[in-house]
């Protein structure tokens, strides 16, 4: 934690110097810093509450399939079924087998739209994702927007944000 906070703060005193250069240099810089810091560390900070609720509620499930698994056969195509493959074709009843397959296709449903975004509708991520959009549109509207060095800002913060990330929120 001293580590992030002295890291932090030497980047503060960095970006407060670029004042003495540029006006215009110095907000730009300090607008998409934080922004992108902050939306990196509020990112982590969610996904690392979302991992630790789901272990301590044991929604892990041991004999499920691993999430490269999920990924390449998703509708579990490729399972092999004994069942199947030890019955002869002619015993076999397609029509049935097609119904059983279709049921373990999971649709689109409140429940799993309700699991799918406990990570990302959090205010840890929606504020600074609101303070970065904000900030960028008051730089144009006020016509202060550089964007090499904004860019070049966000960079900077998405870095330093993953380090403090990592060391601060790693799970144990």
């Amino acid at each position: 934690m001293k580590k992030t906070i002295r890291l932090f703060l030497s980047m503060e005193i960095f970006i407060l110097s670029t004042y003495f250069f540029s006006f215009e240099f110095f907000i730009n810089f300090q607008i998409a810093f934080l922004s992108s810091f902050f939306v990196i560390m509020g990112s982590m900070y969610a996904y690392k509450k979302m991992v630790s609720k789901q272990i301590e509620s044991s929604e892990i499930n041991d004999h499920e399939r691993d999430l490269l698994e999920k990924i390449e056969d998703p509708h579990e195509l490729y399972v092999e079924n004994k069942e199947l493959n030890e019955t002869p074709i002619e015993e076999l009843d397609l029509k049935e087998i097609v119904k059983e397959e279709k049921k373990k296709i999971k649709t689109f449903s409140l429940d799993s739209m309700r699991h799918g975004s406990r990570g990302s509708v959090s205010a840890f991520r929606i504020v600074p994702y609101i303070f970065l959009v904000l900030g960028f549109i008051a730089l144009k509207n006020n016509e202060m927007l550089d964007i090499s060095v904004y860019l070049a800002a966000l960079l900077v913060g998405i870095v330093l944000g993953y380090i403090s990330a990592k060391n601060i929120f790693a799970l144990p």
